[in-house]
């Protein structure tokens, strides 16, 4: 294991695949969350291939960069790809048996990035499938990195406190008066943060520490801290069993303690 640094441990890990016409060009994304808050993004481009290769070769650069680095033990990969999940829990001990044939006796396919896969991959970081746009914000945040490389262009990533250049996708991106300039990415991530938190406040669903730390973007740490119910934003955050919260919708007027951040 790695040592740690100022960030801390990986806390979440998210990664996406796209492509233009299946077979066509593509692109990956990927996402790795600490405990200090910082988010470290990356991806790549290929000129001609397919989804379901963006999406092996997104969780093998993850995976990759993910066993030079402290993982926090609650850790997994997030992803939308069945394929991914299905082959590496489910298909690969018979295609391994069968000398990486398919049960019909034909080769398996994208094979060189299946056994990189089987090197790659780490015990302590199981894989979880979460619907794809669905308003979970970093799957929708890897998906957007994806298909910015799939179709040429350049995205802004996240690395700690750095962020490479843009090339806009739109023309009108560089001109925040025209009327078909999209919004600011991080008031549209925030939006979805938003959105996302009333589906779970609507629902009464529990969160983990590490979970709701990816929702309300602060360091691991300092929740950890917390004991009490606190506000955030337009809800309250109340703690349960086990090291879980749930949300609730603030009442107006609520003198609960605001989050300074939020």
């Amino acid at each position: 294991m790695a040592k740690a640094d100022g960030r801390g441990r990986v806390v979440a890990a998210a990664t996406d695949g796209a492509c233009s016409g299946n077979p066509g060009p593509g692109g990956w994304g990927a996402l790795i969350r600490f405990e200090d808050g910082s988010v470290e993004e990356f991806g790549g481009a290929d000129p001609a291939t397919t989804n379901n290769r963006m999406e092996l070769q997104a969780a093998l650069e993850m995976l990759e960069r993910l066993a030079e680095l402290p993982r926090h033990p609650d850790l997994v990969l997030r992803t939308d790809s069945k394929y991914l999940i299905d082959g590496l829990s489910s298909w690969m001990p018979g295609w391994k048996r069968k000398g990486w044939k398919t049960a019909a006796g034909k080769p398996v396919l994208n094979q060189d990035l299946w056994q990189a896969l089987d090197q790659a991959r780490l015990a302590d970081v199981p894989l979880r499938y979460v619907k794809g746009h669905s308003g979970d914000p970093d799957n929708d945040r890897v998906d957007q990195i994806a298909v910015a490389y799939s179709k040429g262009t350049a995205p802004r990533l996240k690395r700690g406190s750095q962020s490479t250049p843009v090339k806009a996708v739109d023309p009108t991106a560089d001109d925040p008066t025209s009327a078909n300039a999209p919004a600011p990415a991080a008031l549209q991530q925030l939006l979805t943060r938003l959105e996302l938190a009333d589906r779970l406040a609507e629902g009464g669903f529990a969160l983990s520490t590490v979970e709701l730390a990816q929702l309300v973007e602060q360091p691991l740490t300092r929740l950890a801290e917390r004991q009490d119910s606190w506000r955030w934003r337009d809800w309250l955050v109340e703690p349960t069993d086990g090291d879980r919260w749930r949300l609730r919708r603030a009442e107006a007027g609520s003198r609960q303690s605001r989050n300074p951040d939020g």
